[in-house]
C-alpha cells in the first residue's frame, strides 16, 4: 500500500528534481473528512490530492524542496463540497510552500528539469486558471501539466496509477 519512490534519481548537476506527492484531500470535520482520510488510506486513487514537488539542484546542497498545489480556496468549507459535487467550478487557489525533506509514502520521482525549475513553476502558475471543477480543471489536471511543462513528461499520473495498482 504504501509506495515510495519509483526509481533513484540520477546525480546530475544544473537539474531540478521533479516529484509527485500524494495527500487526502481535506474536507470539512466530521464525517466528510474521516471519508477522505479512509479513501487516502486505502489507497483509493480518485479520491486523494497530488501536487508538484520541486528539489532544487542548485547551493546548498539538500536545499528545502517546494511543494506546488492547486485546490480549493476554501476546502474545508461545506458549500464549496456541495458545488464540487454538483459538477460547479468553484475558486481555487495555487499554493507555494517549502518543505524540509520529500515524504516517505507516496511520493514519486518523476523526472528532472534543467535548473530554474522554480522559476518555469512560477511562470506556470501565471497562466494557471484557478477556477477549480474537479475532473476537468483540478490538482490532477494541474499536476499533470505542471510535470509536463517541467519534464516534457504527458500525463504522468496515468503511469504512476498503472505502476502502483501492479503492486
Amino acid at each position: 500500500m504504501a509506495s515510495s519512490l519509483l526509481m533513484k534519481p540520477t546525480v546530475s548537476s544544473n537539474r531540478d528534481e521533479v516529484y509527485v506527492a500524494a495527500v487526502p484531500l481535506r474536507a470539512a470535520k466530521g464525517p466528510a473528512q474521516l471519508l477522505t482520510s479512509t479513501a487516502y488510506s486505502l489507497n483509493l486513487w480518485d479520491l486523494q490530492h497530488f501536487m508538484v514537488i520541486i528539489k532544487p539542484s542548485s547551493p546548498p546542497p539538500h536545499s528545502q524542496a517546494l511543494v506546488f498545489d492547486f485546490q480549493p480556496k476554501d476546502p474545508e468549507n461545506i458549500y464549496a463540497a456541495l458545488a464540487v459535487l454538483s459538477g460547479k467550478a468553484i475558486p481555487g487557489v495555487i499554493l507555494t510552500r517549502k518543505l524540509s525533506k520529500l515524504p516517505r509514502t507516496k511520493c514519486w520521482f518523476v523526472g528532472s528539469s534543467k535548473a530554474g525549475a522554480i522559476d518555469k513553476a512560477s511562470e506556470f502558475n501565471k497562466v494557471w486558471k484557478t477556477h477549480l471543477r474537479v475532473g476537468h480543471h483540478d490538482c490532477r489536471n494541474y499536476t499533470n501539466g505542471l510535470v509536463e511543462y517541467l519534464t516534457g513528461e504527458n500525463y504522468v499520473l496515468d503511469r504512476l496509477r498503472s505502476t502502483d495498482t501492479q503492486k
